[in-house]
């Protein structure tokens, strides 16, 4: 066996940890469009955001440990914020694209067509957590809009783990059907 076979093997096999693999994955599916717009904010630049959320998700795959970590979502969105701090001082040392502040602060007073956009987004969002029965509801906003861990989600509404995770499981594929509906022509 030559050396580059033997070198991937290796670096295959410490990716072969399919519970943490799944857990990134999901978390894949759940955050990488907050992920990617987080990171848009701070660099400007979508193709940026883009290459750093991939770079993001890559470090949380090969971490040594994952298993001491509390929050793989905090984690990731801390890889996340530390490689946009990397990228905003190679700019600002290369001077390809001066870090330029927004002449208008876009989360104060965005343009029109985001703002609309915005609006009906939540609106869109509030319609289809109302259809959920209360504790589904209670569950998804604690641990996706208000950045919840799940154990402490189910210490505040008196449930086990499992359970909160399985309300926020259900809240978050009924959003997404609702968006998959509202997209469909």
């Amino acid at each position: 066996m030559d050396t580059l076979s033997r070198a991937t093997d290796a670096s295959l096999d410490t990716l072969a940890l399919p519970a943490h693999a799944a857990q990134v994955a999901e978390l894949f599916r759940e955050h990488n469009r907050a992920l990617i717009a987080f990171l848009r904010c701070r660099l400007n630049s979508m193709s940026d955001a883009q290459e750093l959320a991939q770079d993001a998700y890559l470090r949380l795959l090969t971490l040594e440990h994952p298993e001491r970590i509390d929050s793989l979502r905090a984690y990731l969105f801390r890889i996340a914020t530390n490689l946009a701090v990397d990228r905003l001082r190679m700019r600002k040392v290369r001077n390809d694209m001066p870090i330029e502040q927004p002449s208008e602060d876009l989360h104060s007073s965005p343009i029109p067509e985001r703002h609309v956009w915005a609006a009906e987004q939540l609106r869109d969002m509030r319609d289809a957590l109302r259809e959920l029965p209360a504790k589904t509801s209670q569950a998804f906003v604690m641990h996706v809009i208000e950045g919840w861990d799940f154990n402490v989600v189910a210490h505040a509404m008196r449930l086990s783990e499992r359970m909160v995770r399985y309300h926020v499981s259900n809240a978050l594929a009924h959003c997404r059907a609702r968006v998959d509906q509202l997209e469909m022509p």
